[in-house]
């Protein structure tokens, strides 16, 4: 049962139930690595808006270095936005099951690379601080890009601005009075909405609670911890198209062999 949940959660046969929770999931880790980040870096790695508003700020004062560094940091989401894209049309393309799961597992192998360069940074956090930061926003840059592939751009899991900004707009009609003698038609709430975006900026507290204290109590080891729970989210379709391809090749090698299969 639970195997069945996780493989659906990733899968190319996508609902409506598949793409929520995996948004749910998503948006956990999310939280959890920018408050594991800020612990380790002191810079939260989702926030582009901040980023770039750092930058105007900078370049106004004439300080480039940072100019530079928030650039670098806002390529690398970009960039990890852009791998996303790549490698979800290029498995599309192969009619592999797991278009969306080599992203997560790409996520996951980055965020145990996260957890033991940490091993090293506070010896070398002098050279070793840029890279992670680099790091972490391209795998934000990832995660946000292949939500939003499967959610066709409505679920968003490494900022809360935009979800924010939705959930107030609804909250607001959900309270507005309806006026019996206004000629117009009424403004009703999105209830359903309410509840979506009301879990995803939970879960993204939640993450963030469990990302802080894991960190504190295990340092960079608990990076490890996200990096399993990503692969989790991931195994089923990979696994499904690993064993499409071996036994494609088994088939094949029977045929050259002139032989039966079973």
């Amino acid at each position: 049962m639970i195997l069945d949940y996780l493989q659906q959660l990733s899968s190319d046969q996508r609902n409506q139930r598949a793409d929520r929770h995996l948004g749910y999931w998503l948006a956990a880790v999310a939280g959890a690595v920018n408050a594991g980040g800020f612990l380790a870096i002191g810079q939260y790695t989702s926030h582009m808006t901040g980023i770039v508003s750092g930058m105007a700020d900078h370049l106004a004062l004439g300080d480039l270095i940072p100019v530079l560094a928030g650039l670098s940091a806002w390529l690398a989401f970009v960039t990890g936005a852009a791998t996303t894209a790549v490698l979800v049309n290029l498995a599309r393309r192969r009619n592999l099951r797991s278009q969306y799961a080599l992203t997560l597992l790409l996520e996951a192998a980055l965020l145990l690379l996260f957890g033991l360069a940490g091993a090293y940074l506070s010896a070398l956090r002098e050279f070793l601080t840029p890279v992670t930061v680099l790091l972490l926003c391209y795998i934000m840059g990832l995660q946000n890009a292949v939500i939003t592939k499967v959610s066709s751009a409505t679920i968003r899991t490494t900022h809360l601005t935009g979800l924010s900004t939705d959930l107030g707009i609804e909250l607001g009609k959900r309270f507005y009075i309806n006026r019996s003698n206004i000629k117009r038609p009424g403004v009703f709430a999105d209830r359903d909405k309410i509840k979506l975006h009301s879990r995803l900026i939970g879960c993204f507290l939640s993450g963030g609670i469990v990302g802080a204290v894991g960190f504190k109590y295990l340092g960079y080891g608990s990076a490890g911890f996200l990096a399993l729970a990503v692969a989790l989210l991931a195994v089923g379709p990979v696994w499904l198209d690993v064993r499409r391809h071996y036994h494609s090749l088994g088939v094949r090698r029977a045929r050259r062999r002139g032989g039966t299969l079973p």
